[in-house]
């Protein structure tokens, strides 16, 4: 008999966390550290790592190094988060993540794999710039480089993109703001304002919002906005009029509204 309580208590242990909401799960992880607890916090959480990695596709680095690093930034933001401080772990763990993120990037240079046919033709377009200068005695332009070469225009303006990435600037350059005390870095030049932020946060508040709506309420919520079923066919399913469906709509909006200023207070 107690083989077969040993057998099963992890079984339940598990079957328990996943009924848990996240702020029960961190409430328990800051008290005892639990190993299965913060499993089960990544799993919810992991599809933020996902859409973060997403942004840095075709950047330098293969995708599976930079979610490896992401997941591992999610790891770390469980560990500092505190729940008492009131903030949504989203907007915690977003930054952390994204920080890890930039700092794998800038340990591997930003350099980007250039293959090596385009490495040896780049090498033989500067040579063949400095010779055709001499002869033409004037800055020699893509066509007279791959008449020079031997080789097509677009080979010659390939070669030309690419060696630029072989001496790649610092994110931690400045420069003079215009008499302004401080200067301003390369890093606060570049980017935009990253959308992912806006979809993990809309996600959160979503599930959320979702989980407080009843069995027929969340079904007329699916039924309208995610299957595209109009209020006829709804009431038909439900067996009540398609007046009732209208107002329920209005109901839900209602509360999806009171929940989003309740998430601002």
């Amino acid at each position: 008999m107690k083989q077969v309580a040993k057998a099963t208590n992890p079984i339940s242990s598990l079957q328990r966390l996943k009924h848990l909401s996240e702020k029960e799960l961190f409430r328990e992880y800051s008290l005892n550290k639990d190993i299965e607890i913060r499993n089960e916090l990544v799993n919810r959480y992991l599809y933020i790592a996902e859409i973060l990695s997403k942004k840095y596709i075709n950047k330098g680095i293969d995708y599976e190094d930079i979610y490896q690093v992401a997941s591992l930034g999610l790891i770390y933001a469980i560990e500092r988060f505190d729940i008492g401080k009131g903030f949504e772990f989203s907007s915690f763990a977003t930054p952390t993540i994204i920080g890890e993120i930039k700092k794998h990037f800038r340990d591997k240079g930003w350099s980007i794999r250039v293959p090596r046919r385009i490495q040896e033709l780049s090498k033989r377009v500067n040579a063949a710039k400095i010779t055709l200068q001499q002869n033409l005695q004037k800055t020699p332009m893509i066509k007279d480089i791959a008449e020079y070469l031997e080789c097509t225009e677009e080979e010659v303006m390939e070669a030309m993109e690419a060696s630029q990435v072989y001496t790649p600037k610092s994110l931690d350059l400045t420069y003079d703001n215009d008499g302004e005390d401080k200067d301003i870095q390369l890093l606060d030049l570049i980017g935009e304002t990253d959308k992912s932020f806006d979809v993990i946060e809309n996600k959160d508040f979503l599930e959320k919002a979702i989980e407080k709506l009843n069995e027929v309420e969340k079904k007329v919520l699916k039924d309208r906005f995610f299957t595209q079923k109009t209020q006829m066919q709804v009431a038909d399913e439900l067996q009540v009029s398609q007046m009732t469906i209208s107002r329920m709509e209005k109901k839900i909006i209602e509360k999806f509204r009171k929940e989003l200023n309740r998430s601002y207070d």
